[in-house]
């Protein structure tokens, strides 16, 4: 090789190298706008929420992303805006995030210290619901303590608990924050019994089917959602218990705080106008006067 185009071409590395720490910390707004194209990360099968559609999605998340793009459109001038869906799994949802490979994760997921130290989330957009499943022929016991029958008074109370409790096999979602409640009240009530944990819902749902669980953990509408939609869950009933609340929102790149504006101000305009309302009766069943009330709270002015 002449020594000319030899210069010339650790020349040409030595560009490269320089423009790769600009591309890598490219905001997500330079990044649309540059492809002119928005990539949304969702959940597979995790309807009514998210759920593959051919090569796009469909759901009441990915309704609310279409927002954000709409909003993307107008306010960057992107009239030609490419939408592209990325179906991810739990494995990656947030390397998927943190990293560029989707510019936002529609599907809603907790916000925890843990998941906040690689990305940003939007206001949220759903609240979650913990609540169990069990078959039908389910001891009384479990039922009682489940359905919060035993009166909580003193070590009466700590003791019928247990009994109820206590020498059973539960089941729920690995790694979610369902799993780390279980584990603490587990802990809290000395309860003896086994917890395995499944990949996802419809995995819970037949440990329980199949006898070899008596309950099962999991968001209430994603229970419900299966149960209705699957025929060999018909030996099992959805308790009518909330054991826990949780907001859920959308999931974002750390630290990107103009794209971070653009989406909660598209969300919080949906929250205002009712058409998120109207995409919580298309996709959720309806809105009752609890979720109403959260709007007001969630809706930024």
């Amino acid at each position: 090789m002449k020594p000319q185009r030899t210069r010339a071409t650790h020349l040409l590395f030595a560009c490269l190298l320089a423009m790769a720490p600009v591309i890598a910390s490219a905001s997500t707004l330079e990044r649309v706008r540059a492809s002119n194209t928005l990539t949304l990360g969702y959940m597979a099968n995790l309807a009514p929420f998210s759920v593959q559609a051919g090569d796009s999605a469909q759901g009441y998340a990915i309704d609310l992303c279409l927002k954000v793009a709409d909003k993307l459109k107008s306010e960057l001038g992107l009239p030609t805006l490419q939408v592209r869906y990325q179906p991810m799994t739990i494995d990656d949802e947030m390397l998927a995030v943190s990293s560029g490979k989707v510019d936002i994760l529609c599907t809603p997921t907790p916000p925890t210290l843990k998941r906040r130290q690689r990305v940003s989330y939007s206001i949220p957009i759903y609240t979650a619901g913990l609540s169990a499943v069990v078959r039908q022929d389910a001891a009384e016991s479990l039922l009682n303590v489940l359905n919060g029958k035993v009166a909580r008074t003193g070590p009466t109370w700590r003791a019928t608990v247990n009994h109820g409790l206590s020498n059973q096999t539960y089941a729920t979602t690995a790694g979610g924050i369902s799993e780390a409640w279980i584990r603490q009240q587990m802990q809290l009530l000395g309860v003896v019994s086994n917890l395995v944990t499944v990949p996802d819902t419809a995995a819970g749902l037949k440990l329980v089917a199949e006898g070899k669980a008596d309950a099962f953990f999991a968001e209430r509408m994603l229970l419900s959602n299966l149960l209705a939609n699957q025929p060999a869950t018909s030996n099992l009933i959805l308790l009518d218990r909330v054991f826990e609340y949780s907001p859920t929102a959308m999931a974002l790149a750390r630290d990107d705080e103009d794209f971070r504006l653009l989406v909660d101000t598209a969300l919080s305009e949906m929250y205002r106008s009712g058409e998120i309302e109207q995409a919580y009766a298309r996709h959720l069943g309806g809105v009752g006067e609890m979720a109403k009330k959260l709007f007001k709270v969630y809706a930024i002015p």
